[in-house]
């Protein structure tokens, strides 16, 4: 779920991928940072977010809840497949759907990239990605005012995608978030999921005390992978989460 303040995304310029091609692409409120193995084809990228949000806008016209719900909420059972995936995800992490949007746009975007014969795959969605990747990446952390844990990265390899990693923040960005964590970051198989479970576990962090219970709920829900709550100067983590600075 956004508000409408906009926040430009300064990291960008550090992400260092010299072996990829690299392209922003920009669809009204979707701005993906896409790298792939070989030269992107635009036009198959663009054809499928126009379908993507066509799908998500044409339900919410159906039924504005999915838009507004900060609960999950069902669906029809002749939904589309991201609509019943983001419903899914909602469900599992106690959210409502619009928290899984990021995630689940690059997913299915990844999804279809891959089955188009990209072997290098990784899609940044404000702050969630997508990665499949044939080579072992970093991907660094952002904590904002925890600058103790800014040169810091999670290792990914291949054996590991394809995988998402999604974070949520009550003090970076423009996602609503009913916490003050400077950092929560959930890996799942599922980008949906990961993006809708970083929200929840974002949301239960208001204070140090706060981190057991935060980390017990999100190892507790299937498909989680790995889990890491940063606030201030304070770090948990538990799963498949291998650290490594940048």
């Amino acid at each position: 779920m956004k508000n409408l303040l906009f926040q430009r995304r300064f990291y960008r310029g550090w992400v260092n991928v010299k072996d990829l091609h690299e392209v922003r692409f920009v669809e009204k409120e979707t701005d993906l940072q896409i790298s792939t193995s070989k030269k992107l084809d635009l036009d198959f990228v663009k054809e499928k977010i126009r379908a993507l949000r066509w799908e998500i806008e044409a339900y919410i016209e159906k039924d504005r809840r999915f838009l507004v719900a900060l609960k999950p909420i069902s669906v029809e059972l002749h939904a589309t497949a991201i609509i019943r995936d983001m419903a899914e995800a909602a469900k599992k992490a106690n959210v409502g759907p619009m928290a899984t949007v990021a995630g689940a746009v690059a997913k299915f975007l990844g999804e279809a990239l891959i089955k188009n014969g990209y072997r290098d795959v990784i899609i940044e969605n404000g702050g969630d990605l997508f990665i499949k990747t044939t080579k072992t990446r970093v991907v660094g952390i952002y904590a904002g005012r925890s600058k103790v844990w800014n040169r810091l990265g999670l290792k990914i390899k291949p054996a590991m995608t394809p995988i998402s990693v999604c974070a949520s923040s009550g003090t970076i960005g423009h996602s609503l978030s009913f916490g003050c964590a400077d950092s929560v970051i959930i890996l799942s198989k599922d980008a949906a999921l990961a993006d809708a479970m970083a929200t929840a576990t974002a949301n239960r962090i208001s204070s140090k005390k706060d981190f057991q219970p935060a980390l017990d709920f999100a190892r507790s829900v299937k498909g989680v992978l790995g889990v890491v709550i940063i606030l201030k100067n304070n770090l948990i983590s538990w799963g498949c989460v291998e650290f490594e600075n940048t």
